[in-house]
């Protein structure tokens, strides 16, 4: 095959542990994708598509996960510090029986990502930074339970905010939501990163290019890297199974980023305009998708 897995006879055992013979369950998807691969398509391998046991663990992740950002949105406001939200964070994850995926992972010192304004991605939580009235924030909240990994953000306007970054929180929204419409099985990746990128751009906006969506389920970060800067028809075939986040990163100004912080991990707009992120976690289906995070 072309993944160099199982090579299966008819009457042997699936490959995806349903314990059916392989001709009756995964012999003729894998004829599909060894089709596509030969006719230069990329496709991912399948040890990365997620079978029903991993999907159904993965939910049960998704809903700390989700729950973790619904008590921070019932909360957060001004005078909040973000120190206080990683407390948020990670006592409403352990006490419901999982753990921070940020926390320790290459290093990262707190239990989930709060970025500020022109922070892009990977602002650490501080007790000394307080949110104040016209701030915009992403929370961004990744959990393990039971050795599977969710992963979503939101974006929260404090207090009243400008209409210049109400718009911006609005429209990254919204691009996000154009790149789940872009989601159609045995379609291509690429073409969620265009309409993404398609919808920012024509609001004036700019796209990340460092920084996008991935591979998740049985670890934190797998394959596929999903850009938002790509083009339609291009990247990995959308097989069924395929796990994965759309969090694309907007910014208001110029899309060049600064990741010279001291602490190694915060990255910034190079023009310090503000930026916006959210982000959703999503398994490809035969008819679509299932949102599993948001």
């Amino acid at each position: 095959m072309y993944d160099h897995g199982p090579d299966l006879g008819r009457n042997d055992e699936c490959w995806c542990g349903s314990g059916r013979k392989y001709k009756k369950c995964h012999s003729d998807f894998d004829e599909r994708l060894q089709a596509l691969h030969e006719a230069g398509e990329l496709v991912p391998a399948r040890e990365l598509l997620k079978m029903s046991e991993d999907v159904a663990g993965v939910r049960r992740s998704a809903a700390v996960n989700v729950g973790a950002l619904d008590y921070v949105a019932s909360r957060i406001g001004p005078g909040v510090t973000t120190g206080d939200i990683d407390r948020w964070v990670h006592d409403y994850t352990v006490e419901h029986g999982a753990t921070p995926a940020p926390l320790g992972y290459e290093g990262f010192p707190k239990s989930v990502c709060t970025s500020v304004d022109e922070v892009v991605c990977h602002g650490i939580p501080s007790d000394d930074e307080l949110l104040r009235e016209g701030d915009i924030v992403n929370v961004d909240c990744s959990t393990i339970l039971d050795g599977y990994y969710s992963d979503s953000s939101r974006m929260f306007m404090i207090g009243e905010v400008t209409p210049e970054k109400e718009q911006l929180v609005r429209v990254t929204k919204e691009a996000l939501e154009k790149g789940l419409e872009a989601v159609r099985p045995w379609g291509h990746l690429g073409d969620v990163g265009a309409a993404v990128h398609a919808h920012a751009k024509a609001h004036g906006y700019t796209v990340v290019r460092e920084f996008g969506g991935h591979g998740i389920g049985l670890d934190f970060h797998e394959d596929p890297f999903v850009s938002f800067v790509t083009k339609p028809g291009t990247g990995e075939i959308l097989v069924p199974g395929l796990m994965f986040t759309i969090e694309p990163m907007v910014n208001m100004g110029k899309a060049r980023i600064d990741m010279n912080d001291p602490n190694g991990w915060t990255v910034r707009t190079h023009d310090r305009k503000p930026t916006a992120q959210w982000e959703v976690q999503i398994v490809v289906t035969e008819d679509g998708y299932e949102l599993l995070s948001w």
